[in-house]
């Protein structure tokens, strides 16, 4: 969306949420850059300049506000604007691919050189592919000073910086403190085992639909959903580990509680949730464009926070939806529980009701499905996306929408409505 000075400034006036991470503000007189929403002042606009990533204002020089803290805007989803390419980039930016690759070897993951990706972002995004990396280093590093007790050594690790010398030196060069001084300033870090990170959306937020929704899908043994919260346990590269997630409506964000995660993979978990919870969708987008069809218009004005959930694991809701075919949500649910207790791995948990993991791809592309109660040409469509996903042939979390779907269509006892239900849950596309 292109505005003019004038209706920016307009957005700085009225502190216009729905601006709320796609817009920031650096103030000449002061080097501040700030969220459309913070309380200060309003600054004159002859000293005011706008740009459309923290990482453009940071560019320039300018520091985050301590009051309405940039690090803590929501992010900004990617249809709303920018080409395909940048929209991907920013998304495996996200997930930590220039902590070890180079720009170069991103940009061939796009199928692009490096310097037409570097002109998409100076265009699209003001800032060049490292320097948004770094601003969202900074600011996922600033969210575990802030929210937990975790060592600096394991935030900075956490944060994917190489070294503790790094983080030290950017944290203070970005917010004018050392990581101890800013977490002496915190009011919300954790004194538990587990720790909390706050994941902020826009509103409104539906999130009563979308625990309705999991509840009639949670996997026995490995998702338990009631009333006000979401839990599961998972594997990850460190052991097994647990998650719960609710939500603070005067916060205007998910709280995730994390148990026994490596630092590490903080990353990797905040984005699983935000997918499976749709935290990035703008909801008077959705409503604007729905609202236009006849069919939709009623359904979403009555209903404006609803989401389209995501995919905890790409892997997981693949196998889900071929158990869904040709049956009701109640069945597949019974069918995803007995797979899980043939072929997962059982835990010790301290949870009565959480206590199996998933299945890995190497695991059901060995294994005899039809013991669970589906035809053989249902447990033979699972064996073949098993081991295409266990040999690397498909990729279901960062894989090519339309390659995926290609692939998906070529397996047996795979159609339209499965590719596309994958594609929808696990890819958001």
């Amino acid at each position: 969306m292109e505005l003019t000075r004038t209706q920016c400034y307009r957005v700085l006036e009225t502190r216009d949420r729905r601006f709320d991470g796609r817009l920031f503000f650096g103030v000449t007189t002061t080097g501040i850059y700030c969220r459309p929403i913070c309380p200060a002042r309003t600054p004159r606009p002859e000293n005011v300049r706008y740009f459309p990533h923290a990482a453009a204002a940071e560019c320039e020089g300018f520091r985050p506000c301590r009051r309405c803290r940039p690090e803590s805007a929501p992010d900004s989803p990617g249809w709303l604007g920018a080409s395909w390419i940048v929209q991907r980039a920013l998304e495996m930016i996200g997930e930590g691919a220039l902590d070890s690759k180079s720009v170069d070897a991103l940009a061939d993951d796009l199928g692009v050189g490096r310097r037409h990706l570097s002109r998409l972002f100076a265009r699209e995004v003001g800032a060049s592919p490292r320097a948004v990396a770094r601003t969202r280093r900074l600011h996922f590093a600033r969210a575990l000073i802030d929210q937990t007790e975790l060592r600096m050594i394991d935030v900075a690790l956490g944060a994917g910086f190489s070294s503790v010398r790094r983080f030290n030196d950017a944290i203070r060069g970005a917010f004018g403190a050392s990581p101890r001084e800013l977490r002496a300033r915190a009011l919300t870090a954790t004194t538990t085992p587990s720790f909390r990170l706050k994941l902020p959306y826009r509103e409104p937020f539906e999130f009563d639909g979308l625990l309705d929704f999991l509840r009639r899908r949670a996997i026995p043994g490995v998702e338990s959903v009631d009333h006000a919260e979401y839990r599961r346990i998972f594997e990850s590269p460190d052991g097994p580990g647990e998650l719960r997630v609710t939500n603070d409506a005067s916060a205007r964000c998910c709280v995730v509680e994390l148990t026994r995660v490596d630092p590490r993979s903080i990353r990797d978990l905040q984005r699983r949730v935000r997918s499976l919870f749709d935290l990035d969708a703008d909801p008077r987008e959705i409503v604007a464009c729905l609202g236009e069809d006849a069919a939709l218009r009623t359904l979403v004005r009555n209903s404006p926070g609803l989401r389209v959930p995501g995919a905890w694991c790409g892997f997981e809701i693949a196998v889900r939806v071929i158990l869904g075919q040709q049956v009701s949500v109640e069945a597949a649910t019974t069918l995803a529980g007995r797979l899980v207790a043939t072929e997962g791995r059982r835990i010790d948990a301290a949870s009565r009701t959480l206590h199996t993991l998933f299945p890995t791809p190497a695991r059901l592309a060995e294994a005899d499905l039809t013991t669970i109660g589906i035809p053989r040409t249902r447990a033979r469509a699972l064996r073949e996306l098993s081991r295409a996903v266990a040999e690397g042939g498909l990729d279901l979390e960062r894989g090519d929408p339309w390659d995926v779907r290609r692939r998906l269509l070529e397996l047996p006892g795979v159609g339209p409505w499965t590719a596309e239900m994958v594609a929808m849950r696990a890819l958001r596309d």
